[in-house]
């Protein structure tokens, strides 16, 4: 979910929304009824920022809740509306969101704060979001912290149907805090039984210090913050593995 115009996720987002559709809420879905579905009464107004294609936002939509949607990639959302058409789904850039209105809670899921490549843009993210919020609202999101990355091979992983081949790689520098995920994604094309059509972006992410979480957060006028390992509520170390939850107010 990437915060940048000209999001990576465009060129291969009908990839994402079908390999991810049912992967990550299911893992999470011990931490967010922890920290936000116990804390959030229903019908509340709650941003989805950075959403993707609405696999989290469908969930929030069955929970009751009055829910905005926010994404800087357009082809991203353009799932997330077809699925979800009664929701208000907006392409922002979330260090620079504006929006009308404010909510009673902000959620934001599957590290896609970590697309946010330096620190002047998080702590511009953390201001918006904060400027977003109504006073006592919560802000819940994970972050990846550089543990996250011990995973990453630098192998191939592989996912293949009767019209679909994906390939994913993930990277991680610590020199430079970057991890880069390498996509390639192969589709038929219609009524061409031997034709495909290749499509390739590289997604990047930053994992910062948790001290510089936490001094973002600070700046951004947030005094109250509680940190907790994925796995201590509940996430399996295949996802939660060096997962931060922070659960933010005023």
């Amino acid at each position: 979910m990437s915060t940048e115009p000209g999001s990576s996720y465009d060129e291969i987002a009908g990839m994402y929304h079908r390999l991810w559709d049912d992967w990550y809420l299911p893992a999470a879905m011990p931490a967010l009824e922890c920290l936000f579905f116990s804390e959030v009464r229903r019908g509340a107004k709650v941003l989805d920022l950075c959403c993707g294609s609405g696999h989290v936002t469908k969930e929030l939509v069955a929970r009751g809740y009055d829910v905005t949607g926010v994404d800087a990639s357009a082809g991203l959302i353009e799932h997330a509306r077809e699925q979800l058409p009664n929701v208000d789904f907006r392409v922002h850039d979330v260090c620079e969101l504006r929006l009308e209105k404010q909510f009673d809670a902000i959620l934001s899921t599957f590290d896609a704060l970590n697309h946010i490549l330096t620190l002047d843009g998080l702590r511009e993210a953390f201001t918006a979001a904060k400027n977003a919020l109504s006073p006592d609202g919560l802000f819940v999101f994970d972050m990846n912290l550089e543990e996250a990355h011990s995973v990453d091979l630098h192998q191939w992983a592989v996912t293949r149907d009767e019209d679909n081949v994906t390939l994913v790689r993930g990277n991680y520098f610590p020199e430079t805090q970057l991890g880069l995920t390498e996509l390639i994604w192969f589709t038929r094309e219609t009524g061409a039984e031997n034709s495909w059509k290749q499509h390739c972006s590289i997604v990047r992410e930053r994992c910062y210090p948790q001290a510089d979480i936490l001094a973002a957060l600070r700046e951004a006028g947030f005094s109250r913050v509680d940190v907790l390992a994925a796995v201590e509520v509940g996430m399996h170390p295949q996802l939660g593995l060096g997962r931060r939850f922070y659960s933010v107010r005023h």
